[in-house]
């Protein structure tokens, strides 16, 4: 969430700002914001006057009751006083309630090294890994090399329809050792501390990290039996990220300097609708309502984010380098960037039977907006608080590095070879066949 002051100080660099993500419709109704902060300064000066005039009152009536005289008309006025501010303090309180909606919707200002552009096709191409292999026999895609290893896509649409997979034997065991893998990397060589969070959550949690108010429309949720929610009529929603659990765990705290930086992994299912990708990536892993990942956040000092998110995009290259897969790093533009991001690195995966990068990890330094929706805070030496800065990045998905691991690896009976980094993880085998 951006800061209020941000858009009262500033408001034209804000819609600058908001501008450059290009969007089709408005991010903010300034004239209903204008309205809004034109009746709260009203109100707030009317409220100051009135606690001086009762302040004021309060005095003459201690000196009228000491001199024995009648105050009865002072009294009257003072209740008057009480009332009209217990009025005007509903009212202001429906205002910054209203204030606070208009800026739930609004998205982080990227920052001024962010290239502008609409879309993917202004991002900058940062560097490359790797060289795509030549193949002397047909290639085949991930679909074709997985069924007769138990990639099967049938019985998950006969379990719970499009887009959804059903993985058995040697698919199986690779999707389980690549998550392996990337954990024990995060955790062994770059940090990490590995959890295990909850796979559903509730609104509040969603709302901290942003994925409501905005995108309702590609969660899904849960409730109770009863079809309620919980005992405070809450409902459960699916987390379409673990980001959303583990950023979730500062929450309204205030953390010491000494704490930070926080580094937090951890593999979970994610559960997204994909309610704006309808007839996009239908064949295949690649976009699935069910996939897992492992997460990498980064909870750290205002100062270094920047630093933290170099750092964390190095981290998702490490996994891409040991299963020894081409790739390219790309910076995004204003137009491609998340919701909540101030910057954002895609690492984009060599598939060969696409004959294209596909993205396999998005890391992206989230500034404090975040922190702010979820009050997260660290004290200062001088014993003052600000906001945290949040990361988060995809160290990686799991499925989108099986299908980069079969495809890249393939041979020409139809085997895959296993890179060497992976191999312990499956008994040291170095082929992989139905």
């Amino acid at each position: 969430m951006l800061d209020i002051n941000q858009l009262r100080r500033d408001l034209p660099a804000v819609l600058a700002g908001l501008d450059a993500r290009k969007t089709p419709q408005p991010y903010l109704d300034v004239a209903r914001f204008t309205a809004l902060e034109a009746e709260r300064k009203t109100l707030q000066t009317g409220t100051e006057e009135l606690q001086a005039r009762r302040n004021s009152l309060s005095k003459q009536i201690g000196q009228a009751k000491g001199k024995g005289q009648d105050a009865s008309a002072l009294m009257a006025e003072v209740a008057g006083i009480a009332d009209a501010m217990k009025q005007g303090a509903d009212r202001l309180e429906v205002l910054q309630a209203e204030l606070q909606g208009l800026l739930l919707g609004l998205p982080n200002l990227p920052d001024d090294g962010v290239p502008r552009g609409p879309d993917e096709t202004a991002n900058q191409e940062v560097r490359r890994w790797g060289t795509p292999g030549s193949f002397d026999f047909p290639v085949k895609d991930h679909v074709d090399l997985g069924e007769p290893l138990g990639l099967d896509f049938e019985t998950g649409v006969k379990l719970s329809g499009a887009r959804f997979s059903f993985l058995r034997g040697p698919a199986a065991r690779l999707h389980r050792a690549l998550a392996q893998f990337m954990l024990d990397v995060q955790t062994q060589e770059n940090g990490y501390t590995e959890c295990y969070t909850p796979y559903m959550v509730q609104g509040k949690a969603m709302l901290g990290t942003g994925q409501l108010p905005k995108f309702a429309q590609d969660l899904f949720h849960v409730t109770s039996g009863d079809g309620d929610g919980d005992a405070a009529g809450n409902k459960w929603y699916l987390i379409p990220t673990s980001e959303v659990t583990l950023t979730n765990t500062v929450a309204d705290t205030i953390l010491q300097p000494e704490q930070l930086p926080i580094k937090l992994t951890s593999h979970t299912p994610c559960f997204r609708s994909e309610a704006g990708s309808a007839g996009r990536d239908t064949r295949g892993m690649i976009r699935q309502h069910q996939f897992d990942k492992v997460e990498m956040v980064q909870i750290v000092a205002p100062d270094q984010g920047d630093t933290a998110l170099q750092q964390m995009v190095g981290h998702a290259e490490a996994i891409l380098q040991k299963l020894e897969l081409p790739y390219r790093v790309m910076l995004l533009c204003t137009g491609d960037m998340g919701f909540g991001a101030v910057r954002t690195y895609d690492l984009e995966v060599w598939l060969p039977a696409q004959g294209a990068y596909r993205e396999i990890s998005s890391c992206s330094h989230m500034g404090a907006f975040q922190a702010r929706r979820m009050q997260a805070r660290v004290r200062t030496a001088q014993g003052k608080t600000e906001f945290v800065h949040t990361l988060n990045g995809s160290g990686l998905a799991v499925g989108r590095a099986l299908v980069a691991v079969l495809e890249n690896h393939q041979q020409a009976d139809g085997s895959i070879r296993i890179p060497a980094a992976l191999r312990p993880y499956l008994g040291g085998a170095e082929v992989l066949k139905a």
